[in-house]
């Protein structure tokens, strides 16, 4: 699947799958002038703040994963004056999503405020695991452990990509009920999702959509 489409070709995407890729060169093209240099340095930049916060698409509810802990709030706080309704979370593992290696901080941005959250995988019937069984590869097996997730096969990558994929849908629900039962009615539709084959189904749209536009 190509994932460096234009502008043009993301939004046609977007509008026929209902998800799509931003390539950042492709949005911000100002930025390629300071990527060498970003390479050269090896070491994270104001840059790596700026991006969650320059999405082009200005959404308007966001999962927002961070690596470095003391950015957290800072993330949290800009997401808040901007009006969003967010989740910026980072696993204690040093994952930059919501881990099921044990406990994970997340920041709850609802109507301009920003509060702090520890969050505990096994609340949600989530066993714990090691970071091993997470670990990914080169393209070809990721891409072989996508296929597999979206094919049905269970174990600790499937539980973590439901968990992140859930906290993305309840930044649609901030506000509206107990943070918890909105996360265990989420993780449960991603279940259904991924089980009755909408998971399969959408990606052989994304992917076909996708290669349409070369």
């Amino acid at each position: 699947m190509p994932l460096d489409l234009s502008a043009d070709e993301a939004v046609q995407v977007a509008a026929e799958v209902g998800l799509t890729y931003l390539f950042a060169p492709r949005f911000n093209p100002a930025l390629r002038h300071v990527a060498v240099v970003r390479r050269e340095l090896a070491v994270p930049t104001a840059f790596n703040v700026l991006g969650p916060l320059l999405n082009p698409a200005d959404p308007q509810h966001q999962l927002v994963g961070v690596a470095n802990p003391r950015m957290l709030p800072v993330i949290a706080g800009a997401l808040a004056v901007q009006g969003r309704s967010a989740l910026v979370a980072r696993g204690d593992d040093g994952l930059d999503k919501l881990t099921t290696t044990g406990l994970s901080r997340m920041w709850v941005v609802y109507d301009g405020s920003a509060s702090e959250v520890v969050f505990d995988p096994r609340s949600l019937g989530l066993a714990p695991v090691s970071l091993a069984e997470l670990r990914g590869g080169d393209a070809a097996f990721n891409a072989r452990v996508l296929r597999g997730l979206v094919d049905g096969k269970r174990g600790p990558v499937r539980d973590v990509v439901l968990l992140n994929a859930a906290a993305a849908l309840v930044t649609l629900e901030l506000g509206k009920g107990r943070l918890l039962e909105q996360f265990a009615e989420c993780l449960e539709r991603c279940r259904e999702a991924v089980d009755n084959g909408n998971a399969t189904a959408t990606l052989e749209r994304w992917t076909s959509h996708s290669l349409a536009c070369r």
